[in-house]
C-alpha cells in the first residue's frame, strides 16, 4: 500500500493513540506488529499516519496492548474507518489542511468548549464580522480569497444547528465584544446576533470582564473538542505560524481546568429569557445591552 503524501489529524491522531497504547504496554513497534502479523516498518508507518489499518487488526493490536474500553476501540475504529470526505472537502487546495482538519473535527463532536479573547468565535460570527476579520489579515491576500475564507467559515456554522448537534460553550473576553471589526453597526449586529445564538437549547454563552483578574495569565484563546461519547478529547489552537493540536491526556487535562476556570469566574451566561427585572446582579447579557448601548 502507498504511503500518504500528506496526513490530516485524524490520521495523526489515530497513529498517536496507536503508539501511546504500545508504549504504555511496555511494547517495541517490533512486538506489535508481530501480534498481527505486520512488520515494523508497517507498524511505524500506521503509528505516524502515513498508512491505513484493517479494523481486524486494529482491534487484535488493542488487544495485545491490553485495552479493554469498548467505547474507546470503538472510537479508534470510527477513526480509522472514516473517509474525511465532507463538505469541506470541495475547499482542498484553496485553505489550508489545518482549516480542513477543523471542520473534520467540528463534524464529529460532541461538545465543544472555547475561549476567545480579542474575537467573537468564529462558529457565532456574522458573515460581515467574518469579512472584516479576513480584509485585515494579512495571511489572507487577495478578494478571492478573503471570500473563500468567508463562505467556509460560514459553513462551519452549519454544526450549530445540524440535526444533534454538539453542546456548545463559550467564554468570550469582555475585550472581544468592544473590538470593532467592520466598524460600528456591523459590530452591533454581531453583538444581536450573539444574543440570538444564545437562546439556542445547545449553546451557552458567558463573557469573563475586564475585572476578572484572577485569570489573567489565561491569554491563550483554545477550543476543547470532545468527540465519540467522549473518548478521544483534543485542544485547537491558532498560532500565526500554524494551528496547533494537542489530545496528550496531560495537556487535555490542563485545558479542561482552564475552562473550568473561566466559566466559573465568568459572567452568568447570556439568556434573553429573562426580564430587565430580574438582572439583580451582572451577568453576560446586561453586559453585552451595555455594550451595545455604547456603540
Amino acid at each position: 500500500m502507498a504511503l500518504r503524501t500528506t496526513t490530516t489529524e485524524r490520521q495523526r491522531r489515530l497513529g498517536a493513540e496507536l503508539r501511546k497504547l504500545r508504549e504504555q504496554a511496555g511494547l517495541t513497534v517490533s512486538d506489535g506488529g508481530a501480534s498481527i502479523g505486520m512488520g515494523r516498518v508497517h507498524l511505524t508507518h500506521v503509528e505516524r499516519g502515513h498508512t491505513a489499518i484493517s479494523t481486524d487488526r486494529l482491534r487484535a493490536l488493542c488487544g495485545t496492548y491490553g485495552c479493554t474500553s469498548s467505547t474507546y476501540i470503538d472510537a479508534l475504529v470510527s477513526l480509522s474507518e472514516a473517509k474525511g470526505k465532507g463538505w469541506w472537502s470541495s475547499y482542498k487546495g484553496r485553505l489550508s489542511p489545518a482549516s480542513l482538519d477543523l471542520a473534520e473535527l467540528e463534524a464529529s463532536a460532541d461538545e465543544l468548549r472555547s475561549y476567545e479573547s480579542l474575537f467573537i468565535p468564529g462558529l457565532f460570527q456574522t458573515e460581515a464580522y467574518a469579512r472584516s476579520i479576513f480584509q485585515a489579515s494579512d495571511t489572507v491576500t487577495t478578494p478571492e480569497a478573503v471570500e473563500t475564507a468567508v463562505r467556509f467559515r460560514i459553513q462551519r456554522q452549519s454544526v450549530v444547528t445540524r440535526e444533534n448537534p454538539p453542546a456548545i460553550h463559550a467564554v468570550l473576553h469582555e475585550a472581544a465584544l468592544h473590538v470593532r471589526f467592520g466598524g460600528t453597526e456591523v459590530m452591533r449586529k454581531q453583538l444581536l446576533h450573539l444574543v440570538a445564538l444564545a437562546d439556542l437549547p445547545n449553546v451557552t454563552i458567558q463573557v469573563l470582564p475586564f475585572t476578572s483578574a484572577a485569570v489573567s495569565a489565561i491569554n491563550t484563546p483554545f477550543c476543547l473538542l470532545t468527540s465519540h461519547t467522549g473518548a478521544l478529547e483534543t485542544v485547537q489552537m491558532d498560532h500565526p505560524a500554524q494551528a496547533v493540536y494537542l489530545h496528550t491526556p496531560d495537556a487535555t487535562s490542563r485545558y479542561r481546568r482552564q475552562f473550568e476556570l473561566l466559566r466559573s469566574t465568568a459572567l452568568p451566561p447570556v439568556d434573553a429569557s429573562l426580564t430587565p427585572a430580574k438582572h439583580e446582579s451582572r451577568d453576560s447579557l446586561g453586559l453585552v445591552q451595555y455594550v451595545l448601548y455604547t456603540l
